[in-house]
């Protein structure tokens, strides 16, 4: 075996020996591509495949789980700023269930979990204690959760439970949050931290919830809804709102028509706030309607007496003439008869309610400036203004998108002025440039690489072209073999060994045929000549080959 390894060993240095330099420098290069590529596949595959085990960690936090995994034997990796940790693919499951039952990681406070342990004779305060920590807990927890948060913190006062109740005194709450790169939280976002931590608190009002973030801003304003500053701030807000939505509804439909950037809208709105609720009563004196009628009916009989006599004995003494005078004294009977009408009337009455919510546009003022057209480049460009039906038409459009009212005083003003756009047209020259050199240089190294392989490629064959063909041995070494024909079986001898087959041909050693099939004093079969001797006889080419791989490398005697 040993002398097998050594003769190839030899067979390889005499083939090495006989190469051009070109062709050594090929062989080179081609085997330590090969072996590049080897090792890198090999390292590859052998690499394992890191997969993220905990993130946004604190620096406590990370050390602890980095410990764990020290302790545990396993290799990590240490994410971008410390806080992530990744450790293989297939161990990721397994650590977060150990580490779980360690109690790693632990977040920022304590939830309610802190009651999952019976704790039996413990006082009220501290029970009491207990569940503000891990309402804080989970608050801080539930507000962490927003994208825009990186981490939070929750601070709640409630007051003590007494026998008598002091109206003055509440709950309140304070919200600390630590914002991603310094970003900042929407007036919604803001909004909904201060109902969420006002609805999970018993007692406690949105407007006792603070909120305040790293860089040390306050993001709420404690005011009452109902008050003159709350009042005055919503107002404020929604006039600022009905501006905006207007002004950027004008330029919207500006940019249409003139470009992008070429119209600037700011819009001023008076907003009537105030409350109105009339009742208004009208009768109607034409539209009488009898409702009632009533007629009484009364007759009267009166008796009057007749007291004309005189008194005296005459007057007591009958007579003819006391006849006649008693008959005139006599009582007088008077009757009467009385009608009385009674008619009720319902005069035509309505009555009206006015109720006026507050909201309603007063008046308003819109102030657009267009930009001046411009025609040319560089020294060229020059200014073409607008004419006066243009603007026209612009203001008219402009009056229609926001509701122009002529009779509450609406004022719009359209004027022309030429941007300073210098600073833009720099930027975009400067990104032109950058793209155009990016463009290049994306180009040449696309193209750059192929090219320089091909080139080197192009070398190397114009190297092979150039070498001369006969001082360059590009035969292998076979020693000293002949081919020759025979017509019998059986094995020859002469001044070597020969051999035959059935078909009677045979080879012998002690000389080689040139590529004309001649003998030729070299120890070499050209390329030209072993390949015209495999298409003539493969089957004796084939043994001629193992023979000489096997053959001593000394020569026979």
């Amino acid at each position: 075996m040993n002398q097998n390894v050594t003769r190839i060993g030899h067979q390889f240095q005499d083939i090495w020996k006989q190469l051009g330099v070109s062709q050594r420098i090929s062989v080179v290069l081609a085997t330590g591509i090969l072996l590049i590529g080897i090792i890198g596949v090999a390292w590859w595959s052998g690499r394992a495949d890191y997969t993220l085990l905990y993130g946004k960690l604190s620096d406590t936090e990370a050390a602890k789980v980095i410990a764990a995994l020290d302790d545990a034997k396993v290799p990590y990796k240490i994410g971008t700023g410390g806080s992530s940790v990744l450790v293989p693919a297939e161990k990721v499951h397994v650590m977060r269930m150990q580490l779980a039952g360690k109690g790693i990681p632990r977040s920022d406070g304590v939830g309610f979990e802190i009651f999952d342990k019976p704790n039996f004779g413990i006082s009220d305060f501290i029970q009491r204690a207990n569940y503000i920590r891990a309402l804080q807990g989970e608050l801080a927890r539930t507000i962490a959760q927003l994208d825009e948060i990186e981490s939070a913190r929750v601070m709640v006062v409630m007051p003590e439970n007494r026998l008598l109740i002091d109206k003055d005194k509440h709950s309140t709450a304070s919200v600390f949050v630590r914002l991603r790169s310094n970003g900042q939280l929407a007036p919604q976002a803001i909004n909904s931290i201060r109902f969420l931590v006002a609805n999970s608190v018993e007692g406690l009002k949105p407007n006792f919830v603070a909120v305040v973030d790293n860089q040390g801003n306050v993001l709420s304003e404690n005011v009452e809804n109902d008050s003159l500053v709350g009042l005055s701030a919503t107002q404020l807000d929604a006039r600022r709102n009905l501006e905006q939505y207007l002004a950027k509804k004008t330029e919207s439909m500006l940019e249409k028509v003139l470009g992008p950037g070429q119209a600037i809208v700011r819009v001023a709105a008076e907003i009537n706030f105030d409350t109105l609720q009339r009742t208004e009563e009208k009768y109607d004196p034409d539209g009488q309607v009898i409702r009632t009628q009533t007629k009484d009916e009364s007759n009267e009989d009166s008796t009057t007496a007749n007291n004309n006599e005189s008194a005296g004995v005459s007057a007591n003494t009958p007579s003819g003439s006391n006849t006649t005078a008693q008959a005139n004294s006599l009582p007088t009977i008077t009757k009467n008869k009385k009608t009385t009408s009674t008619v009720g009337y319902d005069v035509g009455k309505s009555t009206s309610t006015l109720m006026q919510s507050a909201g309603g546009i007063k008046r308003l003022s819109a102030a657009v400036t267009v930009a001046a057209k411009v025609e040319g480049e560089g020294a060229a460009r020059k200014v073409v203004a607008r004419t006066t039906d243009e603007l026209e038409k612009l203001r008219r459009i402009v009056g229609n998108v926001l509701g122009n009212d002529i009779t509450r005083g609406d004022q719009i003003t359209v004027e022309e002025l030429p941007f300073n756009d210098q600073f833009a047209v720099e930027i975009t020259r400067n990104l032109q440039t950058q793209e155009r050199r990016d463009f290049w240089w994306t180009l040449a190294r696309n193209v750059g690489y192929p090219a320089l392989a091909l080139g080197v490629l192009v070398v190397f064959l114009r190297l092979f072209k150039r070498a001369d063909s006969d001082g360059i041995q590009l035969g292998i070494p076979i020693g000293n073999m002949s081919y020759h024909n025979g017509n019998g079986n059986g094995n020859g001898h002469g001044n070597g060994h020969g051999n035959g087959n059935g078909n009677g041909n045979g080879y012998r050693q002690g000389t080689v045929f040139s590529s004309r099939g001649g003998p030729n004093d070299q120890a070499t079969v050209t390329v030209e000549v072993l390949n015209q001797l495999i298409k003539e006889n493969p089957q004796n080419m084939t043994q001629a080959i193992r023979t000489w791989l096997v053959r001593d490398s000394s020569p026979s005697k």
